[in-house]
């Protein structure tokens, strides 16, 4: 097992310093949230300024609705909350008054995945992805790096279009990801099989992928931290650059991350074999964020040993 002394980040904090920075040159921006300031890491804005937060309690559905009136009167609304509660509850809000309606709101999904660990159930987001790929006219961002945060919160402000982030809470390293709204990164090059990772598996995919050149298989990764609208012309010269493809996503592989790039893989005239690595249509147990992701294969190992086996299990024709 690969041990590392890199430094890591919790996005929340990247989010919130970019949030107060655009707040500052500019009046417009507002938060709101469901009694969530200190898990939204909000209580820096809420100190410089509190006429400008919003904090509706418990009632996701009516800070979603709220968010929706604030962008509409001319605001840009950050509505936060944590992600489970924010599209379980308030999804019919989400569907008709902010995406139906085009309300350029930013909803900002916190912990989600598997972050909030020995809460359970109730409080791991692994379904967002799919429920919400699946409303049209909402764009769904997955940073994947503090920096990455950063650029995603500054081009969701300027934006004036319907879009969900996911900020991760669980600490990563940095990768280098340059954020552009609908391109995946290639962060690294290779040319046996592709992994396509999203959020806090792209630090992952890439030690898989080192790991993975040592053992002489040759691992491209793709950062892809905007699930919708998807890259699909990425996802199609992955395919014939490499003839294979691994998923990696901290949520539900039903209608997530997977199911979208399988749903271009598979309508192409010569679809390449896939693995896809998250959680299978079941809930996740109680136990901490680390337990979790070895529990449902989402370590640098196993996406080493998903690339390395489907590279190998490949029989390609000379050239």
């Amino acid at each position: 097992m690969t041990t590392t002394t890199e430094p890591v980040y919790d996005n929340r904090v990247a989010f919130a310093e970019e949030l107060i920075a655009l707040a500052r040159t500019d009046e417009r921006i507002v938060a709101v949230c469901n009694d969530s300031v200190g898990s939204s890491n909000l209580g820096g804005f809420a100190r410089e300024f509190p006429d400008r937060l919003i904090n509706v309690g418990i009632a996701e559905q009516d800070m979603v609705g709220i968010g929706a009136g604030l962008a509409l009167s001319g605001y840009v609304p950050f509505v936060c909350a944590a992600a489970p509660f924010l599209t379980g509850r308030a999804l019919e809000q989400i569907k008709a008054d902010v995406a139906y309606s085009r309300s350029p709101v930013v909803l900002c999904g916190m912990s989600p995945g598997l972050a909030y660990g020995e809460l359970g159930p109730t409080h791991h987001s692994i379904e967002d992805l799919s429920w919400l790929r699946a409303i049209a006219g909402l764009g769904i961002v997955v940073p994947a790096d503090d920096a990455e945060t950063r650029s995603a919160v500054r081009w969701a402000a300027g934006a004036a279009t319907p879009v969900y982030l996911r900020i991760g809470r669980f600490k990563v390293p940095s990768v280098g990801a340059d954020f552009r709204f609908g391109v995946a990164g290639s962060l690294r090059d290779g040319t046996d099989v592709t992994v396509v990772a999203t959020g806090t598996m792209v630090s992952r995919a890439l030690r898989a992928a080192e790991e993975a050149a040592a053992e002489g298989v040759s691992v491209r990764v793709l950062n892809m931290s905007t699930i919708a609208p998807l890259d699909e012309d990425g996802i199609r010269r992955a395919m014939r650059e490499t003839g294979a493809i691994v998923t990696a996503e901290e949520a539900t592989t039903t209608g997530g991350l997977g199911a979208a790039v399988a749903a271009v893989v598979v309508t192409e005239p010569r679809p390449v074999p896939m693995r896809l690595l998250g959680i299978h249509r079941e809930f996740a147990p109680t136990g901490a964020t680390a337990y979790l992701l070895e529990h449902f294969g989402l370590t640098a190992g196993d996406i080493r040993a998903a690339a390395v086996s489907l590279a190998r299990s490949l029989t390609r024709p000379d050239g």
